[in-house]
């Protein structure tokens, strides 16, 4: 790879870094083939994308880039790959779906809205990070709550009343 090539990938790199809020470092050393290609089906199924790249590339794409990566700079050793993805669960989930077949791929760090998270042992804390989506949705939840317990309240409050108008005025 020539030097020239080499600025085009890390100017690649940093800008996909730049563009993503939800960025996974996975090792998917050890993989056949057969597994390679259906992790890369189940990554554009979810709507991942996945990408192998070199680690001294990464490393200065992530220097050159506005975000502070924090230690992930340092998880880059053997074979890295890469995975973008609108939602800051969904690698989590499909890595651990994955692994109920291989015990591979192995999470080496994450970078999600600017939290960093380094090492396996992360992964059902990031499994269970909720999507913009479910948090919206429970925003508007927790707020309709209130104002449902209120109506239902003023609702059954005037039957009552209603109904004891109506007894005392038959009396």
């Amino acid at each position: 790879m020539t030097r020239e090539e080499k600025l085009n990938v890390i100017q690649d790199l940093t800008a996909q870094l730049g563009d993503s809020s939800t960025i996974y470092l996975a090792d998917i050393s050890g993989m056949n083939a057969e597994t390679t290609s259906a992790l890369r089906r189940a990554c554009y199924k979810a709507d991942i994308k996945l990408a192998v790249v070199k680690n001294t590339l990464l490393a200065k794409a992530m220097e050159a880039s506005d975000k502070d990566f924090g230690e992930l700079p340092t998880v880059l050793k053997g074979n890295t790959s890469l995975m973008f993805s609108e939602t800051g669960n969904a690698p989590a989930k499909l890595i651990k779906t994955f692994r109920k077949k291989s015990n591979q791929p192995l999470l080496k760090g994450a970078y999600i809205a600017e939290a960093i998270y380094v090492g396996d042992d992360q992964l059902d804390a990031l499994e269970s990070i909720k999507s913009k989506e479910e948090m919206v949705g429970e925003i508007i939840g927790l707020l309709q709550s209130p104002a449902k317990n209120v109506i239902s309240g003023l609702k059954s409050g005037g039957g009552k009343l209603a109904g004891i108008l109506k007894t005392l005025s038959e009396r």
